[in-house]
């Protein structure tokens, strides 16, 4: 499984285009090709899915039954405009205006790699959003990953 991780500041060019980090795109699946899927993340920013990363999450949301108002509701929402996109050989693709007016991005961008996905930030906005209390964020870790048992080191 490739791992996408690290925090980058980058800057969208005059066309709108955003270069991934080298490092991101290297370690896009293989069997994504170049495809890459954008869409709009549940906080103000935008989330960019390898192909095959993204395949998982559509099936999941796209089996939910459709005669459910709640389910119809959530689908029609989580779908909305979300983008194939195309690398170009740089690692250049372009943000559309759509996403980019929700995420309220304007030339400065962190990009962020979270293991299956690459969340797209407004550099202020992303802020807002970072635990800023140590204390707190220890408590999180303890609590999501205190009882999980740790593995031996290989030796």
């Amino acid at each position: 499984m490739n791992f996408l991780s690290g925090e980058y500041e980058c800057k969208l060019d005059p066309k709108g285009r955003l270069v991934l980090p080298a490092k991101i795109k290297a370690n896009l699946p293989e069997e994504s090709g170049n495809q890459v899927v954008l869409t709009r993340g549940f906080e103000p920013c935008l989330v960019l899915y390898p192909q095959v990363e993204w395949k998982v999450i559509y099936d999941k949301v796209a089996s939910l039954n459709e005669f459910n108002e709640e389910y119809r509701n959530f689908q029609r929402n989580f779908f909305r405009g979300n983008t194939e996109v195309e690398l170009d050989s740089s690692g250049r693709f372009i943000l559309p205006r759509t996403m980019v007016r929700y995420a309220e991005i304007e030339k400065e961008v962190i990009v962020v790699g979270l293991g299956n996905r690459v969340e797209i930030w407004n550099p202020d906005k992303y802020e807002d959003f970072l635990i800023k209390d140590q204390q707190s964020f220890s408590a999180l870790a303890q609590k999501f990953l205190g009882d999980q048992p740790l593995t031996e080191p290989e030796l």
